[in-house]
């Protein structure tokens, strides 16, 4: 699955010259760690202090934070959709199950992006989009192979593994594990 030729996708922006690709690649990977701990109130200090880089290289490779953002949570969406595309030749509800423990990851990293996102960019609806075309051709193969209710759809399973992945009222990792994995389960006929 291609992601969408309106969401400028992440190879289209990554500057061709060696050395910025790798201080675009560090700020990139350095913006997930970064969002991942602090959240939206992530400095921009702090993600180019870890990519090792100055102030001026972010700026450069992302005039505003809101660019900074879009890329990392467009990053987020390619990578789901590749998941979908890496799975699509395992048996329909293995791949399924794949893609939504993927979606699981994409979760997480995607709270501290959309707290911080311009709720006015189109990019939301666009990655919103790509994400549900990359998982409905597998939710139909498993529904077709009658492991899983043919009335859910993907916007169903969607907000339910991020509803359930959401709660904050969890004991510890290993319980919101087994509470999403009986969410998993609760699709499957």
């Amino acid at each position: 699955m291609a992601v969408s030729e309106r969401v400028r996708p992440l190879d289209s922006r990554r500057p061709r010259r060696a050395d910025a690709a790798r201080n675009f690649d560090a700020l990139v990977e350095a913006g997930r760690e970064v969002f991942a701990e602090q959240g939206s109130a992530a400095s921009l200090e702090d993600i180019a202090r870890r990519a090792g880089v100055g102030i001026g290289t972010l700026y450069r490779n992302f005039p505003t934070r809101d660019d900074l953002i879009e890329t990392l949570y467009v990053s987020e969406v390619e990578a789901l959709a590749d998941a979908a595309d890496d799975v699509s030749s395992l048996e329909p509800w293995t791949a399924f199950a794949a893609w939504l423990e993927r979606f699981v990851q994409y979760i997480g990293t995607k709270h501290a992006l959309l707290a911080s996102l311009n709720r006015e960019s189109s990019v939301l609806g666009e990655c919103r989009a790509i994400m549900f075309e990359a998982g409905e051709p597998l939710l139909v193969r498993a529904q077709e192979a009658g492991e899983v209710d043919p009335d859910i759809t993907i916007s169903d399973v969607v907000r339910l593994v991020s509803g359930v992945a959401a709660v904050s009222s969890y004991e510890d990792e290993a319980q919101r594990k087994r509470v999403l994995a009986l969410a998993i389960r609760g699709i499957r006929v």
